[in-house]
């Protein structure tokens, strides 16, 4: 009797320490992965009952939750839209959030720590409780001047503050409406989301730093010149050989200078003029010369490989170790298996033009309350630095060159020097070039950064190189900054 009273005890002891295992777990681990999941339809309805707080450009709602008549209280309403759907995102019933919306939801919802005094004294006053405002940095002139300027084209525009790194600009093409997925249907908002994901275009991708990144082409030729005048050995008038054409190492395949012929003319050619005139084959020989390893530093330093979080998270681009000589080379002119977000290639502008130091980009102004007490601000912090400010200084000359007598001379403003580098990238036979320009202006005390691509460029002697479709972009852009 005794033995079997002992065996019920025991079980019965098993019993409640499986239950206190399994409510810890769920109270203390598995917590935030339910209150997360788009199923808990508890969530999903206090996430609604409370109201959302807004998110601001220039002061000015461009994503604020109103009051309507149903069981979830507030649906979210976007002003403008498509202009800002790359940064806003969106906020669904049942497909989740994106940009700014998924970024900083705990503040947006209320639920972050620094919200826990505010909504104690709500409840206890008998207030509403509301979510935090999020003040962007975006410009809404800088905004609108890159999403006119992109024109139907797919591709996407970012602008960065170099002393700051604040984002003054971030456009996708093609966009669109968030507020196509505000039903409170959720059936509805599952169709339109789905029709969203099955358009060919992707609209839903935000090209300026996630989605399929794209070929660098010559505009990665600022990295391996970054890694050039940063090693010490070279300088601007550093010489490299300059044939017409040149057999890769190990292959049967040749490359060519992007206009045909030697690099300016001569048997030697000096860095900066292979930099004003987007040389490939110079580029070719100082990879080469330079390794993999000295380049990947670099353009680690830039920000490649890692995760930038503005706070949205940018997809990493990548420099990865070329297979062979050949890759090498090819890669050292953007070519092979480089990838670049164009947030990427804004950053290097723009720790060109900071003298060499890269600044953290952000896309938050301020956090604050719905009573507008601020509770977080924006402070610039250093991300990088890659270069010398005297090698930043010198690489700045070379890209002024580019702007004013090289490759990219549509990117010039009267009265203001412009630095810059285009790009023309192929890509698969058969294929649309992607174009690029990125830069900074003015150049000796620079007020803004860019990079602009443009997916849809077709082939040389078609819509363009990097000059005749992204230069002028990147030229409003940055006369829409300068003339503020």
């Amino acid at each position: 009797m005794n033995r079997q009273l002992r065996g019920v005890s025991t079980v019965v002891v098993l019993m409640f320490v499986a239950l206190f295992v399994s409510t810890t777990s769920i109270q203390f681990f598995a917590a935030d992965s339910l209150r997360a999941d788009s199923r808990n339809s508890r969530t999903i309805l206090d996430s609604y009952s409370t109201k959302r707080g807004a998110i601001l450009v220039d002061g000015k709602p461009i994503a604020e939750s109103t009051a309507v008549d149903d069981q979830y209280q507030y649906q979210r309403k976007y002003n403008n839209g498509e202009l800002y759907s790359a940064v806003t995102g969106y906020f669904t019933i049942g497909q989740g959030n994106s940009g700014i919306e998924s970024a900083e939801n705990a503040e947006l919802s209320g639920n972050s720590d620094d919200s826990f005094f505010q909504n104690l004294n709500s409840i206890l006053t008998g207030q509403d409780v509301q979510g935090d405002n999020v003040n962007l940095t975006i410009d809404p002139d800088v905004q609108q001047a890159a999403y006119d300027a992109l024109g139907a084209n797919t591709g996407a525009v970012v602008a960065i503050q170099p002393k700051t790194g604040k984002i003054l600009a971030m456009v996708s093409k093609p966009s669109y409406d968030p507020n196509t997925l505000t039903s409170h249907d959720t059936k509805d908002v599952i169709a339109r989301y789905q029709a969203l994901e099955a358009d060919a275009s992707k609209p839903l991708a935000n090209r300026a730093i996630a989605g399929d990144l794209y070929t660098p082409g010559s505009v990665f030729k600022l990295v391996v010149a970054s890694a050039a005048l940063a090693s010490g050995d070279y300088t601007l008038d550093s010489t490299l050989p300059n044939p017409s054409t040149l057999t890769l190492p190990g292959t049967s395949s040749r490359i060519n200078n992007a206009e045909g012929g030697s690099c300016g003319g001569g048997d030697q050619v000096k860095l900066r003029v292979a930099i004003q005139y987007s040389c490939n084959i110079p580029f070719a020989e100082l990879g080469q010369k330079l390794g993999y390893d000295t380049i990947k530093k670099t353009a680690d330093e830039y920000g490649f490989g890692n995760v930038i979080d503005v706070p949205t998270s940018a997809t990493p681009s990548q420099y990865p170790e070329p297979e062979s000589t050949a890759q090498l080379m090819l890669s050292s002119f953007g070519q092979a298996n480089d990838r670049v977000t164009p947030l990427q290639m804004a950053m290097v502008s723009a720790g060109i033009a900071n003298g060499g130091r890269v600044m953290q980009p952000s896309l938050v102004e301020s956090i604050e309350t719905s009573d507008l007490k601020t509770v977080d601000s924006f402070s610039p912090k250093q991300y990088s630095a890659p270069l010398s400010s005297s090698a930043a200084s010198d690489l700045t000359e070379a890209m002024q060159s580019v702007v004013n007598a090289g490759t990219g001379t549509n990117a010039k403003i009267d009265g203001v020097d412009v630095a810059g580098k285009t790009g023309t990238a192929e890509g698969g036979t058969g294929d649309p070039y992607t174009l690029w320009f990125t830069g900074f202006a003015p150049a000796k005390d620079p007020e803004v950064a860019v990079a602009v691509v443009v997916g849809n460029g077709g082939g040389l002697g078609q819509s363009g190189v990097g000059n005749t479709v992204a230069a002028p972009v990147a030229k409003k852009v940055m006369e829409a900054v300068l003339n503020k």
